[in-house]
């Protein structure tokens, strides 16, 4: 009886280390492969899971983001410059069984992979389009290492070109074109805004020049009105009064004397004592008879009657 207890209880913990034995824990962000005597049996999610101690064997795969830094590589442009270029890879496993089994170290086999192709594709680029292209040289790395690690397993999130760096000599010489360049746009920046600043001050001259002119035209213009308008005021008053004194003859019913009379004071004002010749009209002979007839009346008038 001892015996069989002792058999018993051996029993019982050779099968609690047993079962102990084939309880795994596959944490979330793996995937486990169980081989049964080296051949794949089947794919284990994240979970706890049961499996038979010795004749199974469970492989671990990760299936976060692989970073791979790929060390910095001497690269020969297409214009014959030798750059040195840094860049870094991230991958992700898509398929746990591919990358365990069609490609030994993946690390390894990525890194070579993504040296080679920076290698044509920089290769491919004059330095001047290789330093101011990164995107598009991310852009063409990625797709062609996505569609070459498909095979494992894998896709590649994203590249990144760390430094593309030139020669030393090479680099000075850039700095000095751009020093160049910088002289330059300044010159030319202050050249035209000179250029301008003088347009600016010749158009505000003529712009000057042509208001004075548009103002003396305004002020001739007015003075010219004014005088128009005092001439036609003087001849329409003097149209008036010529009106006013015919029709007062007129009404008047003057007799040929008055009217001589009239005309001689009119002369008399007319040489106001400055004149020196007078031009007669060619009826002043009726008028000078009228004067004539007139002064024969005042001696008549004159004379006393006889007695």
């Amino acid at each position: 009886m001892p015996a069989i207890a002792v058999l018993l209880i051996a029993f019982t913990v050779v099968l609690v280390v047993y079962v102990g034995l084939g309880l795994k824990i596959v944490r979330q962000y793996e995937a486990g492969l169980v081989e049964r005597f080296g051949k794949f049996r089947e794919l284990l999610d994240p979970g706890l899971h049961l499996i038979v101690p010795f004749i199974d064997r469970i492989r671990r795969v990760d299936m976060r983001e692989i970073v791979v830094d790929v060390p910095p590589q001497e690269v020969i442009t297409k214009d014959n410059v030798v750059v040195t270029v840094d860049a870094v890879v991230y991958y992700q496993a898509t398929d746990p069984q591919k990358l365990v089994y069609n490609v030994q170290n993946f690390v390894l086999a990525a890194t070579k992979l993504a040296q080679t192709n920076l290698r044509n594709v920089v290769g491919d680029l004059q330095l001047d389009d290789a330093l101011t292209s990164r995107e598009t040289i991310n852009a063409q790395l990625r797709n062609i290492l996505d569609e070459a690690t498909d095979v494992w397993g894998t896709r590649v999130v994203r590249v990144e070109i760390q430094r593309i760096d030139p020669p030393a000599d090479v680099t000075d010489a850039m700095h000095r074109q751009m020093k160049a360049e910088r002289l330059r746009r300044a010159v030319v920046t202050e050249a035209e805004g000179e250029k301008t600043s003088q347009i600016l001050k010749a158009e505000g001259v003529k712009a000057a020049r042509v208001l004075e002119a548009q103002g003396q035209a305004e002020a001739i213009k007015e003075v010219a009105n004014a005088e128009r308008y005092q001439k036609e005021t003087v001849a329409e008053g003097e149209g008036k009064a010529i009106e006013r004194v015919f029709g007062a003859i007129h009404t008047g019913d003057a007799s040929p004397e008055v009217i001589a009379i009239r005309y001689l004071e009119s002369l008399t004002k007319i040489a106001d004592g400055r004149a020196t010749k007078i031009f007669m009209p060619a009826e002043m002979s009726g008028i000078l008879g009228s004067v004539g007839v007139i002064g024969e009346l005042l001696k008549d008038s004159s004379t006393p009657p006889a007695s």
